[in-house]
């Protein structure tokens, strides 16, 4: 009974690698040739696997899609544990500035992570309703803490000017940092990553400060 067990656990773990494996390839092909324009048999020849044994982990496109957006956001949700704990002891335009700061590395580190998002959010949107709403449901758990923190430094802090809403603002920066990536991809050749979004995160600030 052990050993099957132990069988069982060792092909759990194996398939566990696998579907990370297709989902990080596919991932980086979709980002590359957009979600609409990639088939799923294309993708099992990028991988060199047969189309079979992807549709085994996952059945459909937009299984595969589902899933690497949950994948992701798990991720990029990581990336603010320590901000999240800390965010009582700072000001409200640390917070705002630690958010755009966290979330600028994350998109050095992973460009095809925050290119997909964006592709994906773009065919979607009227394409495919399921795959809408996930991306929507992400999209707004990162609106709302935006959104807390403009609020706070508008109505406790009083850092932040009052005459913009906190959760069109949040929405306007979320919207800016998919859009300059997307941007900067296509200009890469003539604009850099790091000074474009420098230039983003000081119109941002310096934009919504209390003057």
């Amino acid at each position: 009974m052990r050993k099957a067990a132990a069988k069982r656990e060792i092909k759990q773990e194996r398939a566990a690698r696998t579907r990370v494996e297709i989902m990080e390839a596919a991932i980086t092909l979709f980002a590359r040739r957009g979600i609409l324009a990639t088939t799923m048999a294309e993708l099992a020849k990028a991988i060199r696997m047969t189309p079979g044994a992807l549709y085994w982990h996952f059945p459909t496109k937009e299984d595969l899609l589902l899933a690497a957006i949950e994948e992701l956001h798990e991720r990029f949700l990581n990336e603010f544990k320590e901000l999240l704990s800390e965010q009582r002891r700072l000001t409200a335009r640390e917070q705002l500035l630690a958010f755009l700061g966290r979330t600028v590395q994350f998109l050095r580190n992973h460009r095809e992570y925050g290119i997909f998002f964006g592709m994906v959010a773009a065919e979607s949107a009227h394409a495919n309703d399921r795959v809408a709403e996930s991306i929507r449901e992400k999209l707004a758990l990162y609106v709302a803490l935006l959104t807390n923190i403009v609020h706070h430094g508008q109505s406790r802090t009083k850092e932040f000017r009052t005459d913009v809403d906190s959760g069109v603002a949040a929405h306007t920066i979320i919207g800016a940092c998919m859009g300059a990536l997307l941007h900067q991809n296509l200009f890469r050749e003539s604009v850099a990553y790091d000074p474009l979004y420098a230039t983003l995160d000081r119109l941002v600030v310096d934009g919504i400060v209390t003057r």
